[in-house]
Protein backbone atom coordinates (compact mmCIF):
# COMPACT_ATOMS: atom_id res chain seq x y z
CA UNK A 1 0.00 0.00 0.00
CA UNK A 2 1.29 2.95 -1.27
CA UNK A 3 0.91 6.74 0.76
CA UNK A 4 1.41 9.58 -1.65
CA UNK A 5 -0.86 12.93 -2.27
CA UNK A 6 -3.44 12.72 -4.66
CA UNK A 7 -3.45 13.48 -7.29
CA UNK A 8 -6.37 14.46 -9.71
CA UNK A 9 -6.98 11.16 -11.48
CA UNK A 10 -7.99 10.19 -7.70
CA UNK A 11 -10.08 12.78 -6.61
CA UNK A 12 -13.40 11.15 -8.17
CA UNK A 13 -12.69 7.69 -6.44
CA UNK A 14 -12.28 9.02 -3.38
CA UNK A 15 -15.69 10.77 -3.56
CA UNK A 16 -16.93 7.20 -4.15
CA UNK A 17 -15.10 5.40 -1.13
CA UNK A 18 -17.75 3.85 1.04
CA UNK A 19 -18.05 6.02 4.25
CA UNK A 20 -20.73 4.40 6.32
CA UNK A 21 -20.34 2.19 9.54
CA UNK A 22 -22.40 0.24 11.35
CA UNK A 23 -22.27 0.36 15.46
CA UNK A 24 -24.53 -2.01 18.05
CA UNK A 25 -22.72 1.25 20.97
CA UNK A 26 -23.62 5.02 20.72
CA UNK A 27 -22.17 7.21 23.43
CA UNK A 28 -24.99 9.20 25.78
CA UNK A 29 -23.93 12.81 26.56
CA UNK A 30 -24.45 12.80 30.54
CA UNK A 31 -24.67 16.33 31.43
CA UNK A 32 -23.85 17.13 35.47
CA UNK A 33 -22.94 20.85 36.97
CA UNK A 34 -20.02 20.97 35.59
CA UNK A 35 -19.11 17.62 33.88
CA UNK A 36 -20.06 16.20 31.09
CA UNK A 37 -19.92 12.21 30.52
CA UNK A 38 -19.82 10.23 27.75
CA UNK A 39 -21.25 6.47 28.65
CA UNK A 40 -21.70 3.97 26.08
CA UNK A 41 -25.31 2.51 25.63
CA UNK A 42 -25.67 -0.60 23.74
CA UNK A 43 -28.14 0.26 20.52
CA UNK A 44 -30.62 -2.94 19.23
CA UNK A 45 -30.95 -3.19 16.62
CA UNK A 46 -27.23 -1.73 15.38
CA UNK A 47 -27.41 1.54 14.21
CA UNK A 48 -25.80 1.73 9.99
CA UNK A 49 -24.87 5.72 8.98
CA UNK A 50 -24.82 6.28 5.33
CA UNK A 51 -23.31 9.46 4.95
CA UNK A 52 -24.52 11.50 1.78
CA UNK A 53 -21.94 11.59 -1.53
CA UNK A 54 -19.28 14.83 -0.63
CA UNK A 55 -18.00 17.12 -2.86
CA UNK A 56 -14.49 16.96 -3.61
CA UNK A 57 -12.43 16.77 -0.33
CA UNK A 58 -10.68 20.35 0.73
CA UNK A 59 -7.32 21.29 1.62
CA UNK A 60 -4.00 18.66 1.10
CA UNK A 61 -5.36 15.09 0.71
CA UNK A 62 -3.26 12.02 1.22
CA UNK A 63 -4.62 8.53 -0.35
CA UNK A 64 -3.63 5.10 0.51
CA UNK A 65 -3.07 3.28 -3.06
CA UNK A 66 -2.83 -0.17 -4.03
CA UNK A 67 -2.25 0.81 -7.53
CA UNK A 68 -4.98 2.71 -8.97
CA UNK A 69 -7.30 1.46 -6.36
CA UNK A 70 -7.65 4.21 -3.88
CA UNK A 71 -8.15 2.18 -0.15
CA UNK A 72 -8.46 5.06 2.04
CA UNK A 73 -7.68 9.09 2.25
CA UNK A 74 -7.53 11.80 4.91
CA UNK A 75 -8.45 15.33 4.09
CA UNK A 76 -6.69 17.99 5.43
CA UNK A 77 -7.00 21.79 6.88
CA UNK A 78 -4.68 23.79 8.40
CA UNK A 79 -5.62 26.48 11.14
CA UNK A 80 -2.69 28.57 11.25
CA UNK A 81 -3.98 31.16 14.25
CA UNK A 82 -3.86 27.78 16.15
CA UNK A 83 -1.26 26.09 14.69
CA UNK A 84 -3.54 23.17 14.20
CA UNK A 85 -4.00 20.22 11.46
CA UNK A 86 -7.82 19.79 11.20
CA UNK A 87 -8.96 16.32 9.53
CA UNK A 88 -12.13 16.93 8.03
CA UNK A 89 -12.44 13.64 6.48
CA UNK A 90 -10.91 10.19 7.12
CA UNK A 91 -12.06 7.17 4.87
CA UNK A 92 -10.85 3.64 5.04
CA UNK A 93 -13.04 1.45 2.20
CA UNK A 94 -14.72 -1.06 4.63
CA UNK A 95 -12.80 -4.21 3.00
CA UNK A 96 -9.32 -2.53 4.44
CA UNK A 97 -10.81 -1.28 7.67
CA UNK A 98 -9.07 -2.50 10.87
CA UNK A 99 -6.04 -3.21 8.61
CA UNK A 100 -4.20 -0.03 9.49
CA UNK A 101 -4.80 2.28 6.87
CA UNK A 102 -6.46 4.42 8.64
CA UNK A 103 -3.56 4.82 11.25
CA UNK A 104 -0.64 5.13 8.25
CA UNK A 105 -3.16 7.70 7.41
CA UNK A 106 -3.06 9.06 10.47
CA UNK A 107 0.28 9.28 11.21
CA UNK A 108 1.46 10.72 7.38
CA UNK A 109 -1.20 14.03 7.95
CA UNK A 110 1.15 13.86 11.35
CA UNK A 111 4.06 13.93 9.51
CA UNK A 112 2.94 16.92 7.09
CA UNK A 113 1.29 18.71 10.22
CA UNK A 114 5.42 18.85 11.93
CA UNK A 115 6.86 19.45 8.35
CA UNK A 116 4.24 22.35 8.96
CA UNK A 117 5.63 23.89 12.17
CA UNK A 118 2.06 22.80 13.72
CA UNK A 119 1.59 21.62 17.08
CA UNK A 120 -1.90 19.88 17.26
CA UNK A 121 -3.51 17.48 15.25
CA UNK A 122 -7.62 17.89 15.60
CA UNK A 123 -10.55 16.13 14.59
CA UNK A 124 -14.30 16.34 15.02
CA UNK A 125 -16.76 12.84 15.10
CA UNK A 126 -20.16 12.39 16.00
CA UNK A 127 -21.37 10.13 19.28
CA UNK A 128 -22.88 7.84 17.59
CA UNK A 129 -19.75 6.52 15.54
CA UNK A 130 -18.02 4.67 18.27
CA UNK A 131 -15.96 2.49 15.83
CA UNK A 132 -14.42 5.89 14.75
CA UNK A 133 -14.07 7.23 18.68
CA UNK A 134 -12.22 3.70 19.50
CA UNK A 135 -10.22 4.11 16.48
CA UNK A 136 -8.89 7.47 17.14
CA UNK A 137 -8.60 6.80 21.22
CA UNK A 138 -5.98 3.86 20.03
CA UNK A 139 -4.17 6.43 17.48
CA UNK A 140 -3.28 8.18 20.61
CA UNK A 141 -5.97 11.27 19.88
CA UNK A 142 -7.55 11.90 23.18
CA UNK A 143 -11.67 14.05 23.78
CA UNK A 144 -10.55 17.74 24.22
CA UNK A 145 -14.26 18.91 23.74
CA UNK A 146 -18.22 17.98 22.84
CA UNK A 147 -20.73 20.50 21.39
CA UNK A 148 -24.31 19.15 22.22
CA UNK A 149 -25.93 21.71 19.53
CA UNK A 150 -22.83 21.20 16.82
CA UNK A 151 -25.44 19.11 14.54
CA UNK A 152 -28.52 20.83 14.73
CA UNK A 153 -30.80 21.30 11.85
CA UNK A 154 -28.75 19.16 10.08
CA UNK A 155 -29.55 15.29 9.41
CA UNK A 156 -27.61 14.89 12.71
CA UNK A 157 -29.72 16.13 15.01
CA UNK A 158 -29.24 14.93 17.94
CA UNK A 159 -26.19 13.67 17.96
CA UNK A 160 -23.76 15.02 19.78
CA UNK A 161 -19.83 16.67 18.35
CA UNK A 162 -16.75 15.09 20.35
CA UNK A 163 -13.79 16.54 19.52
CA UNK A 164 -10.35 14.74 19.65
CA UNK A 165 -6.84 16.21 19.64
CA UNK A 166 -3.01 14.66 19.86
CA UNK A 167 -0.01 16.55 19.95
CA UNK A 168 2.32 16.97 17.27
Amino acid sequence: MELRAARPADLDRLTRLDDSFTTDTVFEVLAEPERLTLRAVPVDPPLTKVFPPDDEPPGDVFVAADGPRVRGFVALEVVEWHRRLVVRQLTVAPGHRGRGVGRALVERAAAHGRELGLRTLWLETSSVNVPAVRAYQRMGFTLCGLDTTFYRSTPAEGETALFFARPL
